[in-house]
This record gives structure tokens, sequence and C-alpha cells, in this order.
């Protein structure tokens, strides 16, 4: 009677010892590369920390730190003329938030359906705002608004940062339209829905994280832009911004700290939840709702 032999399991072979080093070794990270990123983010955030730091100051110095106090944000708050600027920053990011969104919905839904040569070309000339130097809009908008003989006021700082958002709202559209599926809308249509229906019952629902990330991160942008509001603002009132530019010509009060650091706060607060907001609606958060996804 012949017995048959089972094989045996045999152990995976380990590593040889000069392998695991040489493994070992590659996951180490650069020494060079961390020192270089340490440097880089020592140097972007270090000016905002002091900034930070000195709006806190109970002294009035930019140079010496006294002890920390409320004092210069007491100060910004009794200050009609930066809460005047403040309340006109705000009207302008409301105004430029609803109608970038409102355009640049439009415009990605047309860029996604167009299946012709001119979208696909509209869809190029859409990009080139976001590959311009912001000093060549801001330039080439007050041209335009003096060629038409447009006083530049409150209304044209509004027209300069809709046209200039638009771009910003198409992008983070588009990709998002182009991963629903048209079956679905084409089934509200066959149980009796118009088209606009369909659109509205169906399509802008599905869009809807999409759209109030991208109109929180507007509102952030068009809050702290400084180049194109420069160049298309009038005399009075003037963007907070404009008005903090103005102000540090004639030399940086402590006040021009604590409106720096709550401008700040408010952005990052913003942008975070403009990054948080698709979670609240089950979907992905973080940076990809900057592709759109």
């Amino acid at each position: 009677m012949t017995l048959l032999r089972l094989p045996t399991a045999t152990a995976p072979a380990r590593p040889a010892p000069r392998a695991r080093a040489r493994h070992g070794r590659a996951d180490r990270k650069p020494r060079i590369l961390v020192a270089v990123t340490a440097v880089f983010f020592a140097l972007l955030y270090l000016p905002i920390g002091v900034v930070t730091l000195f709006s806190f100051n109970s002294k009035k110095s930019l140079t010496v730190f006294g002890g920390f106090s409320l004092r210069w944000y007491r100060a910004f708050v009794h200050d009609d003329v930066l809460l005047a600027s403040l309340g006109t920053s705000l009207r302008i990011s409301l105004v430029a938030m609803a109608g970038s969104v409102v355009l640049g919905v439009a415009l990605a839904l047309g860029l996604v359906r167009c299946r012709t040569r001119t979208g696909s070309l509209a869809g190029l000339v859409m990009l080139v705002p976001l590959i311009t130097p912001e000093i060549v809009t801001g330039v080439a908008s007050m041209l335009l608004f003096k060629g038409l003989g447009v006083a530049l006021s409150t209304g044209t700082v509004m027209l300069a940062e809709i046209t200039f958002s638009i771009s910003y709202v198409t992008v983070i559209l588009r990709s998002r339209v182009a991963a629903l599926n048209p079956e679905v809308e084409e089934a509200a249509m066959d149980l009796g829905a118009t088209r606009w229906q369909a659109l509205r019952l169906v399509t802008l629902p599905a869009l809807l994280p999409a759209v109030l990330a991208s109109a929180v991160l507007i509102f952030a942008l068009v809050f702290d832009d400084f180049v194109l509001a420069y160049f298309t603002t009038g005399v009075d009132p003037q963007p907070l911004s404009v008005r903090i530019y103005s102000a540090i010509r004639f030399g940086v009060q402590p006040t021009i700290n604590a409106v720096g650091t709550l401008m700040l706060a408010g952005s990052v607060a913003l942008i975070a939840l403009a990054l948080f907001i698709p979670r609240l609606f089950g979907r992905r958060g973080g940076l990809d709702i900057l592709s759109g996804e």
C-alpha cells in the first residue's frame, strides 16, 4: 500500500538582510527635502503668525510685544471708515457669489452637453481667466469701463469680480455635471416632466453640494481679492482690502493687524466649510470638491 505524501506548506522566504536594508533606506524620507519643506512653511506662515501675535499687542508698537490685549480689536469695532469698507466688501462678495454661481452652473451644463467643436473651443476660452495674471485682468477691466464711459464704483467691482469668478465655478462643476447619469433626467421627462422641470427637480439637486461649496469658495476669494478691486473701485466706499492698502501707505497701524487677523480667520473658516459641505450630503469631502467630484 502506497502512502500519498501531502505537500507541506513552506514558509515564505524572508528577504535577505541586504534587501531589507535597501528597502528601509528607500522608505526613509530624504532629510534635505524635509528641511526644505520646513523652511518653506516657516517663510510662508511666520509673517502671518507675527501679524496675528501683534494684533493682540497691548502697546502701540510693531516691534515690541507688551502683553496680550484686545485693544486693537475694540479700535476696529469703533472705526466707522473700516466698518463701512467691511460692509462694502460683504456686499460685493455676496453679489459676486450669486452672479458667478448662476452663470457658472449654466456654463458648466452647456459645456458638458455641447458636443460640437464650438463647445470645445468655449471650454478652452473659459480657462483663460485662470491662467491670465490678475493684474492684466484688472487693467483690462478698468480700461473697458473707462472706454464705455462707466464711472468706477462698487458696481464696477461687482461686475469685474463676477466675470473673473465664473471660471472657478465652471471648473468645479464641470466634472460633476459630466459624472451625472443623463438617463435620470430623461426618465423624468418620460414621466411627464418638462426639460426645465427635470433640470430643476433632478439635475440641480444632484449638483447642490458642489454648487454650495463653490459659492462659499467664491465668497472667500472675492472678499480677500485686492488686485481686481483696486483697479475697478471708485473713490468711496472702497472694499476693505483696498482700504487697508491705502492705510498702510502712510504707516502700518496696529489696527490693521487686527483686521488682517479677522480676515484670515474668516477666509480659513469659509474654505474649511466649502471642503466640508459635501460630507453633509453624504459625499466625499476634502480636496475632491475642487475637481467637482
